[in-house]
């Protein structure tokens, strides 16, 4: 089993921005840590991280029929964009939410999620260690 894993705008800046939040690791530990993750479980990853909404949706809409899930933290845009949702339906490759933190406990903007909708599973607040929830939920699919 293939997984495309997405990291939306300012995860390049983990470690960096707002650690109080975030945490002081930054993306390449939680490459590693993912990528550990899957390995025990058998399973493949593919990474890909951005700042651009269009290369997001460029991504996701070449893994239809090439990657079995994706895991995805669209970051800001998890919030904003419709096309990302739509993005999500039209490669029609099963999806998990994935967020460091809990959104349903930030900023009343930050609440409300697009991808929610069309994710089979949201994991929110728990660190690196809910990309390991994710891939444990996708191993039980394989």
């Amino acid at each position: 089993m293939k997984i495309l894993v997405i990291h939306g705008p300012n995860l390049n800046m983990l470690g960096k921005r707002e650690p109080s939040l975030y945490g002081k690791q930054d993306l390449a530990a939680l490459t590693g840590f993912i990528k550990n993750a899957a390995t025990a479980k058998g399973l493949k990853t593919v990474f890909f991280q951005s700042n651009y909404e269009g290369k997001i949706i460029d991504k996701i809409q070449a893994a239809r029929g090439k990657i079995d899930f994706i895991i995805i933290n669209a970051g800001a845009y998890t919030h904003t964009s419709l096309a990302i949702l739509d993005a999500l339906k039209a490669a029609a490759v099963p999806a998990v939410e994935v967020h460091l933190t809990d959104i349903s406990k930030r900023e009343e903007y930050r609440k409300f999620s697009y991808i929610s909708e069309y994710a089979e599973k949201t994991i929110c607040g728990k660190g690196f260690d809910g990309y390991k929830e994710a891939i444990d939920y996708i191993a039980q699919k394989a």
